[in-house]
C-alpha cells in the first residue's frame, strides 16, 4: 500500500508489517536503507534530513522501523543486534523484489545501535550490501561480524563524543575491509551543534555516491 502524497509505503518484513518512508529520485544511483538507533524511528528529524539531502544527489532512501511498537516497548529488543540485523536483511530482500528498486545497489546507514545491525547485516549478506555508513554508531556491538564485512565502511563520529570515538577506533581495527573514520570537530553524539549535521551529510553523501557510481560502472 502506498500513500504517494507522503512518500510512505508499508514494508512487509517477514511476518511483520513495518511502516517505512521511501524516497526514489529519478534515475537513482542506489538505495540507502536506514537502521535507526535506540529510541529513534523512521520519523527521526536527523535521518530524514540526511535522506532528503541524499535525494538531491540522486540517491533513493528507505527509512523504516526495525521493530513494531509492541516489540520496541521491550527495551531488550532495541539492543538485540541479531534481530535488528535480520530485519535489515529482510528489508534488502524486500527492495530486491520491487521493480522500481531491484536494479539499484544497496547501502546501509546505521545510527547508534543501528550501526551494529547494519554492519552485521553487511557481513551476512555481502553480495547484497555494497557500502555501509555509521553515524555516531556503536559499531563495536557488531562483534565478530566486523571481521567479515566486505563492503567499504565509513564511520562518522562527533569530536566531543569521546567514548564512541574510542569504540569506533577499536571496531575499525577489527575490520579487514576498506574503512575510514571521520571525526566531526565540535560535535556531540547527536550532531546537534550548528553546522555539524551538514558536515555529516557531505561526508556520507560523498561516500555513498562514490561507491554507488563504482557499482554502476561494473554493470
Amino acid at each position: 500500500m502506498i500513500d504517494k502524497t507522503q512518500g510512505k509505503r508499508i514494508v512487509t518484513v517477514g511476518s511483520k508489517v513495518l511502516e517505512g518512508i521511501l524516497r526514489v529520485p529519478e534515475d537513482a544511483l542506489g538505495l540507502v536503507i536506514f537502521a535507526h538507533g535506540a529510541g529513534s524511528s523512521r520519523l527521526s528529524p536527523r535521518n530524514n534530513f540526511v535522506a532528503e539531502e541524499l535525494g538531491k544527489r540522486g540517491i533513493a532512501t528507505l527509512l523504516f522501523d526495525l521493530l513494531t511498537v509492541k516489540e520496541a516497548a521491550d527495551r531488550s529488543n532495541v539492543f538485540d543486534i541479531p534481530l535488528l540485523s535480520e530485519r535489515l536483511i529482510k528489508a534488502v530482500e524486500w527492495a530486491r523484489s520491487q521493480p522500481q528498486l531491484s536494479s539499484l545497489p544497496v547501502g546501509l546507514f546505521g545510527s547508534s545501535t543501528g550501526a551494529a545491525a547494519a554492519l552485521s547485516a553487511a557481513a551476512h549478506a555481502p553480495s547484497d550490501v555494497k557500502v555501509v555508513v555509521s553515524r555516531g554508531g556503536r559499531a563495536d556491538m557488531a562483534g565478530a561480524a566486523l571481521a567479515k564485512v566486505e563492503a567499504p565502511v565509513l564511520l562518522v563520529v562527533g569530536g566531543l563524543d569521546f567514548t564512541v570515538i574510542d569504540l569506533n577506533k577499536a571496531a575499525a581495527d577489527q575490520m579487514t575491509c576498506k574503512r575510514r573514520l571521520e571525526i566531526v570537530p565540535g560535535a556531540t553524539h547527536l550532531f546537534e551543534e550548528p553546522g555539524t549535521l551538514e558536515k555529516v551529510v557531505k561526508l556520507v553523501g560523498d561516500w555513498f555516491e562514490t561507491y554507488f557510481k563504482t557499482q554502476k560502472s561494473k554493470l
